[in-house]
């Protein structure tokens, strides 16, 4: 089954939710702000992704800049920095069993889907 790592009040992110929705394929909808992942299930994320954690953290959101910025993070410390601090991670995730998106393109999602 599909998951969508889902930012209500992201645009991209309801945009992927809606081409979810109109591909009849079965998904689950990840609160990760309310519900953040563990660090295990983050790992998992970004293997399926196969970027390092810095290339899933949204760099421009203020407590990154406030907090983190120009500082030199473990990738363990990056993890937990995420998990800590939800809002920094990158929307929408689109996850399957095998792979995953960074899902802010739509041509991107459509792609994914049709796999």
């Amino acid at each position: 089954m599909l998951q969508i790592f889902h930012n209500n009040r992201c645009g991209k992110s309801r945009n992927c939710l809606a081409l979810l929705e109109s591909s009849e394929k079965e998904f689950e909808i990840v609160s990760y702000l309310t519900t953040p992942p563990t660090i295990d299930e983050l790992k998992a994320v970004l293997q399926k992704l196969n970027i390092p954690p810095i290339e899933l953290i949204r760099q421009k959101e203020k407590i990154w800049i406030e907090n983190y910025k120009e500082q030199n993070f473990t990738e363990q410390e990056l993890i937990s920095i995420m998990i800590t601090n939800p809002i920094l991670i990158e929307r929408p995730i689109l996850v399957s069993e095998e792979k995953a998106i960074i899902a802010r393109e739509e041509a991107k999602v459509i792609d994914f889907l049709k796999q």
